[in-house]
């Protein structure tokens, strides 16, 4: 199972942390796994290169595992920009979840 925590402070993300594997297919065939790798990847590339925010990134080394951290040095003008398009990442996250609960879960913290 893909277990999805958002970290948030004030109601505001700070960080995010997806960990496990959907297993809902064989092994290059998991739309879950394909569909959250698509979305979370997508907002976080849309981040660096929209507001050129230096991310704070942790990868495992064979997929499975992603941490990212929004320093707390981010202009509010970024801030703002950065936490629309990773709410835009949760309301994927949420539709995947809403279709496929067995295989992904959403948590706040």
């Amino acid at each position: 199972m893909i277990k999805v925590t958002i970290y948030r402070d004030n109601n505001q993300i700070k960080s995010f942390e997806l960990s496990g594997h959907a297993e809902s297919g064989p092994y290059g065939y998991d739309l879950v796994c394909a569909g959250v790798s698509a979305v979370s990847f997508g907002a976080v590339n849309a981040v660096l290169k929209l507001t050129e925010v230096d991310l704070d990134i942790e990868q495992g080394a064979e997929g499975g595992y992603l941490r990212v951290t929004i320093p707390a040095s981010v202009q509010p003008e970024l801030m703002e920009t950065v936490q629309l398009l990773f709410e835009g990442m949760i309301v994927s996250l949420e539709t995947i979840e809403r279709d496929y609960n067995q295989f992904i879960t959403i948590q706040s913290k």
